[in-house]
């Protein structure tokens, strides 16, 4: 039986990765750099410490991954606030219906909890989920199962019990690696995508019914 639903967010609840994609490249540009969305699409899902780090050496940037992840968090927060955003077709109806039918609900997310606040205060969706977790929060970012292990210790469910929805192959994994039952959902907005690893993929939220999980 299932005891609780964990959304990823980027790419889930919010068609974020152009904006991240937008902003990661504008960043390397400001620092003297050039990248491609094509190189970048390798991360989708990993954490922002986790992929300057790697960025960083490959590129012998001299600004610290922290001061590189302030120039990039900040321009990305506004955006936010600035650009009309919608929630993914099917979310909302699909956060309504678990929340009808009393699935307790986290996020787990490999974004910033900055950026995961301002992402629910914009859709006015903070009070329907019962946990946050930022992948920042936790030992290792996916695709370790670290923060879906401590989503799922914060909603007190078994993590045999919990369904995840995710967009990414590193998300998957992790969801998989923390032995949780995984939904892939292609965005084609978020790259060349291996969702294979996944229990069940769908092209469109609506697909997932709630009532038959």
């Amino acid at each position: 039986m299932i005891q609780a639903f964990i959304f990823d967010m980027d790419g889930v609840i919010i068609d974020s990765e152009p904006l991240h994609f937008e902003i990661d490249i504008l960043t390397m540009r400001r620092l003297g750099a050039e990248i491609s969305k094509e190189r970048l699409e390798r991360f989708v899902g990993m954490t922002n410490p986790e992929m300057w780090a790697v960025i960083r050496q490959e590129y012998a940037m001299t600004r610290t991954v922290d001061e590189i992840i302030g120039i990039q968090l900040a321009a990305k927060i506004q955006s936010l606030r600035e650009r009309a955003y919608e929630p993914i077709d099917g979310i909302p109806e699909l956060l309504g219906e678990l929340h009808r039918l009393g699935f307790p609900m986290g996020i787990a997310s490999s974004s910033p909890r900055a950026f995961i606040e301002a992402v629910l205060d914009k859709f006015g969706f903070a009070e329907l989920f019962d946990c946050v977790v930022s992948g920042e929060e936790v030992a290792r970012g996916k695709p370790a199962p670290d923060v879906y292990l401590e989503a799922a210790r914060l909603l007190g469910a078994d993590p045999r019990a919990c369904v995840v929805l995710e967009d990414s192959r590193n998300g998957i994994a992790a969801a998989k690696a923390a032995g949780m039952k995984c939904i892939g959902y292609v965005n084609e907005n978020s790259g060349r995508q291996d969702l294979s690893a996944a229990d069940e993929i769908v092209r469109s939220i609506r697909d997932i019914r709630a009532e038959e999980l």
